[in-house]
């Protein structure tokens, strides 16, 4: 069974929309980096979708998808590094109460 291209790009282009949301809307840090790993997963999507149905052959879709994912889990370490000091320096991650806190 093949699945068409329409279908994926959409299910990517909800899992960027819900990324973009989740990025905006919530106040929690750790939640906002969690929109931008929906959006970054969106993005490794679209790069599989094309790979496999434009250029089969070929192998830098690939390539681009293990950068993605190793910037990815860079910074998801980075982000945790920075909550934890957010966290240790103000009590919350809370971004709307640090952004308040700056005097």
């Amino acid at each position: 069974m093949v699945i068409p291209i329409t279908g994926i790009l959409a299910v990517s282009a909800l899992l960027f929309v819900v990324g973009a949301v989740a990025l905006i809307t919530r106040r929690n840090a750790i939640a906002a980096l969690m929109g931008v790993e929906l959006m970054l997963n969106a993005a490794n999507l679209n790069f599989v979708a094309a790979w496999r149905y434009f250029w089969p052959e070929r192998m830098e879709a690939q390539v681009a998808v293990l950068i993605v994912i190793t910037v990815a889990a860079a910074e998801a370490a980075v982000g945790l590094a920075i909550v934890l000091n957010l966290y240790r320096r103000f009590g919350t991650v809370d971004l709307e109460q640090i952004r308040l806190m700056r005097g």
